[in-house]
């Protein structure tokens, strides 16, 4: 590897996405090291000149919502510093097409060769988020209601994959336990209520956002009482988020959970909460199709 810092350029376009380039990096050189311990691309070495060089190709193989394009290009970067020009054709939050060139490489032939699967694993499965959310909030339409997302997320890489939700018009939810309290059904048994769980986090965090976990409509009135700002309404029926916004009233902002799909998505919106939270669009989106055409440069 030539270097573990990221072009300017390239950290330009992580950081206005809301990404650190310290952190890419970080997630980029253990995707780098899962696939090339200290003596590298045997196959590579064994059979491609040191000084062949080439372009690869990263292309859809179908239609969906990109996102996790500085970031896969930040592997042949890091990989192949100087030696490498990277083109990036399509951008984050852009809608493709099968055979659209999303990212194009060209330098030492080894260099792209090594860098492909990481590279393609982490544009594959950030596109695969972007394209659930996008989904969802096309079907939501112009509706008042937003879908968001949860902390079912891959382990380390929670900032990349609610970055991909937002690529694909997506909202996000706390990003970890520290940024917002959620009173949830074991908080409100270990506290002896949910009023009482409220006032005892408002009283440690007066300043915390806090939303509360609510599965009846008597639970609902019960923290709209202790003046609740955002709750979660989990499980409940169509029928039953109709009436939660009714007894809401405009008092707090209503988020409905309890495992939605895609084909409630408009009835959802009809009734008029603010959020739609989707763990399916981080923890089960299924990979989009991306693949890798090499090409050799004629000398």
């Amino acid at each position: 590897m030539q270097s573990h810092k990221i072009k300017k350029e390239l950290a330009d376009q992580l950081i206005a996405g809301g990404l650190n380039p310290l952190d890419v990096s970080e997630v980029v050189l253990r995707a780098l090291h899962e696939d090339c311990d200290d003596n590298g691309d045997v196959t590579s070495i064994a059979t491609i000149p040191n000084n062949q060089v080439s372009t690869l190709d990263l292309v859809a193989r179908e239609a969906g919502t990109v996102a996790g394009i500085p970031v896969a290009a930040a592997v042949f970067a890091i990989l192949g510093g100087a030696s490498v020009q990277i083109q990036t054709p399509a951008s984050d939050g852009d809608t493709v097409l099968a055979g659209d060139v999303l990212i194009s490489i060209t330098g030492p032939t080894r260099v792209l060769l090594q860098g492909e699967r990481p590279a393609l694993n982490l544009l594959s499965h950030l596109s695969a988020i972007a394209t659930a959310t996008k989904t969802w909030a096309l079907a939501l339409g112009d509706s008042h209601t937003k879908v968001r997302d949860t902390r079912k997320t891959t382990p380390g890489l929670r900032t990349l994959d609610k970055y991909a939700v937002r690529c694909g018009g997506g909202l996000n939810h706390r990003m970890n336990l520290s940024d917002a309290a959620l009173i949830k059904d074991n908080h409100v048994v270990a506290a002896g209520g949910v009023a009482q769980a409220y006032e005892l986090i408002k009283k440690r965090f007066p300043d915390l956002p806090v939303e509360v976990e609510v599965d009846s409509l008597d639970q609902l009135e019960e923290v709209l009482e202790v003046g609740a700002d955002l709750v979660l309404l989990d499980n409940f029926s169509i029928d039953e988020l109709n009436e939660a916004v009714e007894v809401n009233a405009g008092r707090a902002k209503l988020e409905a959970s309890g495992g939605f799909t895609i084909g409630q998505a408009s009835e959802i919106a009809t009734t008029g909460v603010d959020y739609v939270a989707v763990g399916a669009i981080t923890h089960s989106a299924p990979i989009l199709d991306i693949g890798a055409d090499l090409r050799m440069e004629l000398s």
